[in-house]
């Protein structure tokens, strides 16, 4: 099987990789992110093109390299991860009760027969959460599952289940719904990816 390098340090893109089967290695693109244009889509694909060149030009001519990336969006407006405990409350309050979409974008650069390729595309979820009172908010904010993912907030683990034995309670779920892939949400959307793998004749 040809050789497949993931460019992310990312835990769950790993582990989704994994799941479909797909034998890869990590190396972590440590690229300065430039976001160069304002429509989701165009960002998240050139996001993960950045991620994916930055590893390319340092690896193996017969490897294919996956660089990915994903942002959520509300009316129009990019939330990227927060800076800051407060700020993470202040993107899961306009989250609560509403629908968002996230989008993840994913650059595949190879080199086939002497030709150097590239293959970018992106998927698109839709996500719906419950009402959340102040409390819900601070207490799963206080668990820092949020600070490392785009609008402070990871639909796996504790982002779909809130802390435990809130004001004395049981688990409140705050995900009401999607509309997509899962896994889209979760950092990467690997049946696609499996099947884009399959189509460039790199599996």
């Amino acid at each position: 099987m040809n050789k497949i390098i993931l460019a992310s340090a990312s835990p769950r893109r790993k582990e989704l990789l994994t799941q479909i089967g797909i034998p890869f290695e990590v190396r972590v693109s440590h690229v300065e992110e430039k976001i160069k244009d304002t429509h989701p889509e165009a960002v998240v694909e050139s996001l993960a093109e950045q991620k994916a060149e930055a590893v390319f030009r340092e690896t193996d001519k017969e490897a294919l390299v996956i660089g990915a990336d994903t942002i959520v969006v509300l009316d129009g407006r990019i939330l990227g991860k927060p800076k800051s405990e407060e700020e993470a409350v202040e993107m899961l309050s306009a989250l609560a009760g509403r629908s968002h979409e996230v989008y993840t974008g994913v650059c595949f650069l190879y080199r086939q027969n002497g030709e150097e390729k590239r293959k970018v595309f992106h998927e698109e979820t839709k996500v719906t959460f419950y009402p959340m009172t102040k409390q819900e908010t601070e207490a799963y904010v206080s668990t820092k599952d949020c600070m490392d993912k785009a609008g402070s907030y990871g639909i796996q683990g504790y982002g779909a289940l809130l802390g435990q034995n809130i004001n004395g309670g049981p688990a409140a779920a705050f995900i009401k719904g999607i509309c997509g892939v899962y896994n889209n949400v979760v950092g990467l959307p690997a049946a696609r990816v499996y099947q884009e793998l399959k189509e460039c004749e790199w599996l």
